[in-house]
């Protein structure tokens, strides 16, 4: 009888044993397989949610196959109490394991619901996008210019949200503080406006509250290596004495042209006239000795101010203004600093929102000749200087 007893007990145990071992392998290979999801999804992780929340979260949208299997998972590699808040975009066919790295790594948010507030040449506008899941691309909800009016009521809908400052590239650092000034969700008063060019045009993740001279401060430091690593690497003989120099080339070119292929050779024009002590002569600076950076001209420049004198109208001075005129992107200040390899001279706008290049001003007159013949067609009247050689 209890050698019957034990057989069924070592039975019953075996039998167990196959169970548990059964459980664990298809535990162990639901955890690491890939996920059931067909389709991106936009995980939001509220503040002081734990991994059960997470989890019954991920069940809900069909992410995972087993929350019991994912908790124990987090448990064994040590994710349990590494999670951090934010909304994060679950990829298709995410396993568990990406999944707790992704909702556990920390920094940007990678999903979910943003306020780009974009601060352009002539507009500042706040943009409100949400990112897709399924295309990955962030798409625009709604938008507003501050100094127009209140904000649509989608600006005022709760849930996760992230903040972001955008520069344009050849804003000037005076428009940069009139249009932090109008950002809600910025604080602190902006003691001084900093130095023209200091800037470095990106998009800057914010939270709420950040006061404006940290903003700044950031804008800045990021110029600041930008101008020295590419600095460090520039084309050799270049006439420029300093980084500060090339600093106020590259803001002239950033704004004769938006082309970006352009820019090189628009920086070689300027180059050569400086090794040939020709006059720069580009009416964007004379625009900035008008206006000094503060607001858009808005009309044609007039004979009277090409004939100025004063310290950034190049038609009068030799050699370079005394500061940048705006606040020049990465690919103005590379330009600068390789310029294309060239012999030309002069330029003027061709219609088609680039140049023509000239090497002598035979060829330069007949190009303007040509712009001349555009703004007749369009109906426009000249007025003002013609950008580099008039």
């Amino acid at each position: 009888m209890w050698k019957s007893i034990a057989s069924n007990a070592l039975t019953m145990f075996i039998v167990i044993l196959v169970v548990v071992a059964g459980l664990i392998a298809w535990g162990r290979e639901t955890f690491y397989a890939p996920g059931p999801l067909t389709q991106a999804i936009c995980l939001q992780v509220d503040r002081g949610a734990n991994m059960r929340a997470v989890a019954e979260k991920l069940d809900a949208q069909g992410a995972i196959r087993s929350s019991t299997v994912f908790l124990v998972g987090a448990a064994y590699t040590e994710k349990q109490g590494q999670l951090k808040f934010g909304s994060y975009l679950i990829p298709t066919a995410a396993s568990m394991p990406q999944m707790l790295e992704i909702v556990t790594a920390g920094g940007q948010s990678t999903c979910g619901r943003e306020i780009n507030y974009q601060i352009g040449v002539a507009t500042a506008q706040m943009v409100l996008r949400d990112l897709n899941p399924e295309t990955g691309r962030f798409e625009e909800v709604a938008k507003y210019d501050p100094a127009a009016g209140d904000a649509p009521e989608a600006f005022s809908e709760e849930g996760d949200l992230r903040l972001r400052v955008t520069l344009a590239e050849g804003v000037t650092s005076w428009q940069v503080v009139d249009s932090l000034k109008r950002a809600g969700f910025l604080s602190g008063e902006v003691a001084d406006v900093p130095a023209e060019g200091s800037l470095a045009p990106d998009s800057y993740e914010v939270t709420d509250g950040l006061s404006r001279e940290v903003l700044l401060t950031q804008m800045a430091e990021r110029q600041t290596r930008i101008l020295a690593d590419m600095w460090a690497s520039r084309a050799s003989d270049l006439p420029y004495e300093s980084p500060e120099e090339a600093l106020i080339m590259a803001s002239i070119v950033e704004k004769e042209t938006g082309i970006a292929d352009e820019r090189p050779m628009v920086a070689s024009v300027f180059v050569n006239r400086l090794r040939q002590g020709m006059r720069l002569q580009t009416d964007p600076t004379v625009i900035y000795g008008v206006t000094n950076g503060e607001g858009v001209l808005g009309r044609g420049i007039r004979a009277s101010e090409l004939r100025a004198r004063n310290p950034y109208n190049t038609y009068v001075i030799d050699g370079l203004p005394p500061t940048p005129i705006a606040n020049p992107g990465r690919l103005s200040i590379q330009a600068t600093l390789h310029p294309a390899e060239s012999d030309y001279v002069y330029f003027v706008a061709d219609g088609s929102g680039g140049h023509a290049f000239g090497r002598t001003l035979e060829e330069h007159n007949a190009n303007v000749a040509k712009w001349r013949e555009i703004e007749r067609a369009r109906g426009e009247t000249p007025e003002g200087g013609v950008q580099t050689g008039n």
